[in-house]
């Protein structure tokens, strides 16, 4: 299911197939920003999160701006589930900076979730290196006529 979500939400459409509003994109845009802003200084005082480089790669906001989920990946998957932890923890403490920093009537609650979209990447570059894929490209190449 959560393929299935990941290509909705590089479409820009919401859990339920609907679009998402310009409102909603330029938000979340935002929130990824203030969040990236926020992890850079480290100003966390969670020890699991001192000194951990994360990389914020989106963030789907609600319709009603009330919720957000941020995709994040500590740099190069390292003890994401210590991240993961330490960042959910942390969550109320990253509403309150972006409550600073936003200007919005009501701060989102975030969650944290781990983006996986890195891994589909890893995995299609090393389909499309391995040597049956080599062997069928040039077996195409060669059934095409030269001109």
């Amino acid at each position: 299911m959560s393929r299935h979500r990941r290509t909705d939400r590089a479409r820009g459409a919401g859990p339920a197939g609907r679009t998402k509003s310009p409102r909603q994109l330029r938000v979340g845009e935002e929130l990824r920003h203030v969040l990236a802003a926020v992890l850079e200084r480290g100003e966390m005082r969670d020890p699991d999160l001192r000194g951990v480089s994360v990389t914020v790669t989106e963030v789907d906001v609600s319709p009603d701006l009330r919720s957000a989920t941020a995709f994040v990946m500590p740099l190069a998957g390292a003890d994401r589930e210590r991240v993961m932890a330490a960042l959910r923890r942390a969550a109320p403490w990253f509403r309150a900076q972006v409550a600073q920093r936003v200007e919005l009537r009501h701060a989102p609650d975030f969650r944290f979730e781990l983006d996986h979209s890195f891994d589909h990447a890893h995995r299609i570059g090393e389909l499309l290196n391995s040597p049956s894929v080599a062997r069928d490209l040039d077996a195409a190449d060669e059934a095409e006529p030269k001109e």
